[in-house]
């Protein structure tokens, strides 16, 4: 039974996911040469045999069973964000890790598939009814506790994130223009009273740097002028794996996690970047593909969710690396090194094929 089902699984999308896997190791293994260390891809390794076990397990469940515990699962994320600031380590100025044995786990990780199966049961309930004031109010609220916990860290790439999420799934939802507008006016008025009230100077500072990265070239603008200096000089071919300047000389911190993108442009040039951006086409087309095949409204809010996750994770990444976006420390789906985000988007992975396991025979 169990192989039979995993049988279905779409091939397309794990293909895909594969290549971005090995877009990852290799971009590691890069950056670990000039360390002379192995242990982030040693990590990395655990965490992928992790994340492929638990993508197989939630492959073979039935996703209905999801929306039982939604609640439940919902809670659990809101509690582990609530731990992480009490317990949890400061790590690059944010309380947001738990470090067991070598081994550093962010709880936002988990809470990003929470929000993503409360969002999807909720939407799913109501799906044939028109989307009003009081879905805007609910669905609003489930998004702005954990914002509010993640602002406490603080974390502004995943609350910004998970606003994103937010917005996506509502969108399919049918959310009206003047809700839009309405919200929009909201956000802007958050956005100021987050300037003057919440934002750590050094966030201040990330954003500032992000309008002009030259106004701090050997402090907060350095990355951003490094990631820019090794995606420019990759050409069209790139300089080779292991060869980049930028990364092998260290020149560009944080390499292997938030500049992964930079490191993957200079090496392998403009055509490793068109390749890497072809597989995550396939990741979010097929995830939009079965979420528009599935038999029920849930299954296809949960296909929903998991495109809005990946997709917006890339958009800041790869945005962050190129100046279009200030750096908020948001790492590209399957390829940054990070074991608890590999071991998030593979559950993703299993949430998707658990809703194309269970497709007509031609529908995918």
């Amino acid at each position: 039974m169990i192989f039979s089902l995993l049988r279905k699984c779409d091939a397309l999308l794990m293909i895909a996911v594969a290549i971005l896997i090995t877009f990852g190791f290799a971009a590691i293994f890069s950056v670990e040469l000039s360390r002379g260390s192995e242990i982030f891809l040693q990590k990395q390794a655990i965490a992928l045999g992790i994340g492929c076990a638990a993508c197989a397990v939630i492959a073979t469940m039935n996703y209905h069973a999801f929306r039982h515990y939604s609640r439940g699962v919902y809670a659990i994320g809101i509690l582990l964000l609530i731990f992480v600031l009490l317990f949890g380590r400061t790590l690059n100025g944010s309380t947001g890790w738990f470090v067991l044995g070598g081994f550093a786990f962010q709880p936002v990780e988990p809470m990003k598939v929470a929000l993503m199966i409360a969002l999807a049961a909720y939407l799913s309930e109501r799906a044939k009814r028109r989307f009003g004031w009081r879905d805007v109010a609910i669905t609003g609220a489930l998004v702005a506790v954990p914002v509010a916990l993640l602002m406490r860290q603080p974390d502004l790439g995943g609350a910004v994130l998970f606003i994103g999420i937010w917005a996506v799934m509502v969108l399919f939802a049918g959310i009206r223009p003047v809700q839009i507008a309405a919200l929009a006016s909201v956000a802007a008025l958050v956005v100021v009273m987050g300037w003057l009230l919440v934002f750590q100077p050094y966030q201040k500072d990330r954003v500032m740097t992000f309008f002009d990265p030259s106004r701090d070239p050997l402090g907060t603008g350095y990355n951003v002028i490094q990631a820019q200096i090794a995606i420019g000089s990759g050409g069209i071919l790139g300089r080779g794996l292991g060869d980049g300047s930028q990364s092998q000389l260290r020149f560009l911190p944080e390499s292997q996690t938030d500049f992964v993108f930079a490191v993957i442009a200079e090496e392998l040039g403009f055509v490793g970047a068109l390749l890497l951006f072809a597989a995550c086409a396939v990741v979010l087309w097929r995830m939009i593909r079965i979420g528009r095949m599935a038999h029920d409204t849930f299954g296809a809010y949960l296909c929903i969710g998991a495109f809005s996750v990946i997709f917006i994770e890339i958009a800041i990444h790869v945005g962050a690396n190129i100046s279009l976006m200030p750096a908020t420390g948001i790492a590209f789906p399957f390829v940054s090194y990070g074991g608890s985000a590999l071991l998030l988007s593979l559950i993703l992975i299993g949430v998707v094929q658990s809703v194309a396991v269970r497709l007509r025979p031609g529908d995918q």
